[in-house]
């Protein structure tokens, strides 16, 4: 049975999940800019009620990006400093494709998903996954744009969209809206949702050493300061 501590701090929202077996504990709230003061805490709390060590974990995976900067920096440390130690495997996932899975959790009679994070600077991250046998598969790459330049393909009609990136939903086109079937505001990348995507990474062995363990910030060597656009 596996043991798996996920993190992610991509957003206004801190949340850790332990899969234990067939226990899963987990510890979720928004807390914008709260972060460091609450990630390592809701770890000891999950690992405590587990009755858990650190070292006893097979993989501890994290939200590697897109998201906020500074928050994708935070899971990222904490991830390195606890998994060094006992060069415990990492498991980098994607908030966008963590985003999906929960779309899907929610409405499993999806066929196409849009996932979206707010990247400030009025842009979004977004992605557009497909679903096919209960398995999802991207057909974007993950990009950061204008609202108005999030294109579907018409093939992707009903489709559900999910995340705070759907702040900007007035600002995108009126064909990407009419394509919309659903709208899952006030949703956030989770860790508990992260743990069956490590699971299944772990199985095939998309697992790395804590060093490599890196942000993917999709803006990167691009991001200027309004004041300087």
């Amino acid at each position: 049975m596996s043991k798996v501590l996920a993190l992610d701090t991509s957003t206004d929202a801190c949340s850790v999940a332990l899969l234990n077996g067939e226990q899963r504990i987990s510890r979720f709230k928004v807390v914008p800019r709260g972060h460091t003061q609450l990630l390592l805490p809701m770890v000891e709390s999950v690992l405590e009620e587990a009755k858990l060590s650190v070292e006893e974990l097979d993989a501890i995976a994290f939200g590697r990006g897109p998201g906020s900067f500074a928050g994708i920096r935070i899971a990222t440390g904490a991830t390195q400093g606890l998994a060094v130690a006992f060069e415990t495997p990492v498991v980098p996932l994607s908030t966008l494709e963590t985003l999906a899975y929960q779309a899907f959790e929610l409405c499993p009679e999806a066929n196409f998903i849009l996932s979206t994070l707010d990247a400030r600077m009025d842009e979004v991250y977004w992605a557009l996954y497909k679903v096919e046998d209960g398995t999802i598969f991207a057909l974007t790459g993950e990009q950061v744009t204008a609202p108005s330049a999030v294109v579907l393909p018409e093939e992707a009609s009903e489709c559900v969209a999910i995340g705070p990136g759907l702040n900007y939903l007035e600002q995108m086109s009126a064909s990407t809206q009419n394509a919309l079937s659903k709208v899952l505001f006030d949703q956030y990348p989770q860790a508990e949702s992260m743990l069956s995507m490590a699971v299944s990474a772990l199985e095939r062995g998309d697992q790395v050493p804590p060093e490599e363990a890196l942000p993917v910030y999709v803006r990167e060597g691009t991001w200027k300061k309004r004041s300087e656009q």
